[in-house]
């Protein structure tokens, strides 16, 4: 995986569902400082997966990209890790 962000999401709206456009990411539950033990989540042949952290249900869905979800704003970005790069 060097060389390949794995994104990051979050349910700090608290949805029921949120949409990816990936099978492999990081769970972060809330936002910082309010996050969760960051998880990586691998849907594998499924279409689903929920977080046995904070229970969120992901759900995928091929149209969308890896830095997209339904609602967008359950898309974490490190602005730290982001300015550095």
């Amino acid at each position: 995986m060097a060389g390949k962000a794995v994104p990051h999401f979050h349910n700090e709206p608290g949805v029921p569902v949120i949409t990816v456009g990936v099978k492999e990411f990081m769970c972060i539950g809330a936002l910082p400082p309010f996050d969760h033990p960051h998880v990586f989540l691998d849907m594998g042949a499924d279409s689903e997966i929920i977080c046995q952290y904070c229970s969120t249900l992901y759900r995928y869905r091929a149209g969308l990209k890896a830095d997209q979800a339904e609602p967008q704003a359950c898309v974490w970005r490190d602005d730290a890790r982001v300015a550095a790069e």
